[in-house]
């Protein structure tokens, strides 16, 4: 509570000293209280003023505080982005003429794919792990008039039971049906049944095919011996870019 000091002259005519005179303390809410002569309050300072010069002084130092803590971060901060910026100029990326027309776009490689299938009619391929580059291939064989068998690697089963046997399934049961057996014809065979008669032949696409045990791959490569009109390509892997080999060389087949 703020209060303020004023001294009255005495109202008598003798002439005295500062102990004739009144003294008296008026605070902020009007009321006013008198001050004996001696009291040994009378030359020391106000506790308010005492109050108010200290708060200014500890609000200069806070202030001062936080100007110097800004700074030091405002100085942290530019050295952190000047480590930054050293770091990031020393990445160098190779650009290409693909990354600005697209890769999926720039492929003069597909006629050289055309003649590989036609050649080893059993193809694996190592496509980028975004995807989507394999749909150019497989739409150039799909030009040339063949049909696709889609088929996944996981769940498959035996590959030579499943594409070219009568091969039982097993459907869920659920823990209520007792277990029932279902015999599918061939896949491979059903399906080139199917075809018509301006069909050039069945590719069987399997994706997933790094699943696979080395014998089941070398079945994949030996299938279009045994159905001349089947084409083989299978997902083996990832690679940067798309390539392909021979899946004979992959399974170990190769006489070389």
């Amino acid at each position: 509570m703020a209060t303020l000091s004023y001294t009255f002259p005495s109202t008598t005519t003798t002439t005295t000293t500062s102990s004739s005179s009144r003294r008296f303390l008026i605070t902020s809410n009007g009321s006013s209280c008198r001050r004996r002569p001696n009291s040994s309050t009378e030359d020391q300072p106000c506790s308010s003023s005492a109050c108010y010069q200290g708060a200014v002084q500890s609000y200069g130092l806070q202030k001062q505080r936080v100007q110097l803590n800004s700074l030091s971060k405002a100085m942290r901060m530019r050295r952190l982005g000047s480590v930054g910026r050293q770091k990031k100029g020393a990445i160098r990326c190779n650009i290409e003429l693909q990354d600005f027309i697209g890769g999926d776009l720039i492929k003069p490689d597909l006629g050289q794919w055309l003649s590989d299938v036609e050649e080893h009619k059993a193809i694996a391929i190592y496509s980028p792990h975004e995807g989507g580059y394999e749909g150019r291939y497989l739409t150039r064989l799909k030009y040339q008039g063949y049909h696709f068998l889609d088929l996944s690697a996981r769940g498959l089963g035996d590959p030579e039971t499943t594409l070219t046997k009568f091969h039982p399934v097993c459907p869920a049961h659920v823990g209520k049906q007792p277990i029932a057996r279902w015999y599918f014809p061939p896949e491979v065979d059903y399906r080139l049944s199917l075809l018509p008669p301006d069909s050039k032949g069945l590719v069987v696409w399997i994706i997933e095919a790094k699943v696979l045990s080395k014998a089941e791959l070398q079945f994949l490569a030996l299938l279009p011996t045994l159905r001349p009109n089947v084409r083989v390509i299978a997902e083996c892997g990832n690679w940067r870019k798309f390539v392909w080999k021979p899946l004979k060389e992959i399974a170990g087949l190769s006489q070389s």
